[in-house]
């Protein structure tokens, strides 16, 4: 910090120097422009009062006054474009700005793991929900199966007690049951079951 203080200010003269010569020939050349407009108007005069060979050298005159003060506007603008190009070409490469980059990319960088990690942990809930539902639909299933066998067992153990129609019906019952994967029905038809015994 106190490095770049220093530097700031070793640098600073010498870019107000710069930024006064700057506007010095800027001045110097609107100074030029404007002398050039009394030129012109005294060559309008010494052509008016007729006077030979005088308004050719005053009009010279005023038109190399005129041009170099265009040239000294367009050879400063270029030399300002060209310092303020080479200026940002070394700040550019200067190795406080390559830290500076890299310390970008390392941020787009962290920045676009952490994204990719969350969607990556989104993509594995994700899939792992779709497991989940898969396997405790199977295992529903399984229980079902089991169950509706369960049921069936019981049936014919006590066949023998029940009227046929009777016994068909919890038969016909059990099946639908099972076949619709309702597990909560098949439950009370297994307590309807065994108040019956």
């Amino acid at each position: 910090m106190a490095e770049s203080c220093v530097q700031y200010l070793v640098r600073l003269p010498r870019q107000l120097f710069g930024f006064w010569v700057f506007i010095l020939i800027i001045r110097i050349s609107l100074l030029l422009i404007l002398a050039s407009l009394p030129v012109f108007l005294l060559v309008e005069l010494l052509l008016w009062l007729a006077v030979p060979g005088l308004p050719d050298a005053v009009t010279l005159i005023g038109s190399a006054m005129l041009i170099s003060a265009f040239a000294l506007l367009i050879i400063a603008g270029v030399w300002g474009v060209f310092k303020i190009i080479v200026c940002a070409a070394l700040d550019y490469f200067s190795a406080k700005q390559r830290v500076q980059r890299r310390l970008w990319f390392a941020q787009a960088r962290q920045d676009q793991v952490r994204r990719l990690f969350y969607f990556k942990a989104m993509q594995i809930k994700y899939f792992s929900e779709l497991n989940r539902k898969r396997l405790l639909k199977l295992n529903n299933r399984k229980h079902i199966q089991s169950l509706s066998k369960s049921i069936d067992k019981d049936l014919l153990s006590i066949k023998d007690k029940l009227p046929e129609t009777t016994y068909l019906q919890l038969q016909q019952e059990n099946a639908r049951f099972r076949n619709q994967q309702d597990i909560e029905s098949l439950l009370k038809l297994q307590q309807k079951i065994s108040t019956i015994v």
